[in-house]
């Protein structure tokens, strides 16, 4: 198995997440998005990331990756049995990608991304207004949704929190740090979520990228 795509991408990284939680030995290829070579083409048509192979099948998306791989590979499932669980695991997931994405993404895009990668000036008062307007009602729902048990669905780690937190790696790396006195319940969820062995080894390979 291949996964392709550049480790900072919280697709990327949500891919890379479920392949360690479900223990499978895979190469990782650093690919960035929009690479135009006919070889990552054939895997990507449209240039997206992650990519993967897995022998002759071939496809695009973190969300039809992790889909493959737990039909074909259903030891240590990231998505859960019981349907009402998986129908909340798969809206976490999408409000992960979609909502969250869209805020952490304009974040990193400006802070980090231009500025360190690209040698521009971020647009920073897009940064500021994902901050102060955008991030707050995510914060404050995402604050009445973690269980007890530290999870957002069911009694064993998801694709609902691999997703949320690939992205909350990314809005660390923005300097955005969740108010543990506000949001208690998220700030410890992140901090358990965050210190699982498939998280640690990720973000291991992430440090030389972001200076750590």
């Amino acid at each position: 198995m291949i996964l392709y795509g550049a480790i900072l991408s919280p697709f990327v990284r949500k891919a890379l997440l479920a392949l360690k939680e479900k223990g499978l030995a895979f190469e990782h290829q650093m690919v960035m998005p929009g690479d135009k070579s006919p070889a990552f083409r054939a895997l990507s048509p449209f240039g997206k990331i992650p990519a993967f192979a897995d022998g002759d099948f071939k496809i695009c998306d973190s969300t039809a990756i992790v889909t493959y791989l737990d039909a074909k590979y259903p030891e240590t499932p990231v998505l859960p049995a019981d349907p009402a669980e998986r129908a909340r695991a798969i809206w976490f997931e999408e409000f992960s990608d979609t909502i969250v994405g869209a805020q952490v993404g304009a974040l990193f895009w400006n802070r980090v991304v231009a500025p360190r990668f690209m040698g521009q000036k971020g647009d920073d008062a897009a940064a500021d207004k994902a901050e102060r307007e955008g991030l707050p009602p995510i914060l404050d729902y995402l604050e009445t949704q973690i269980q007890a048990n530290n999870l957002l669905v069911g009694q064993t780690v998801s694709i609902a929190d691999l997703s949320l937190g690939a992205q909350f790696v990314n809005l660390a790396y923005a300097g955005v740090e969740v108010d543990a006195a506000k949001y208690p319940k998220l700030a410890g969820y992140l901090a358990v979520i965050q210190a699982r062995p498939a998280f640690i080894e990720v973000l291991a390979a992430e440090k030389a990228l972001m200076g750590g």
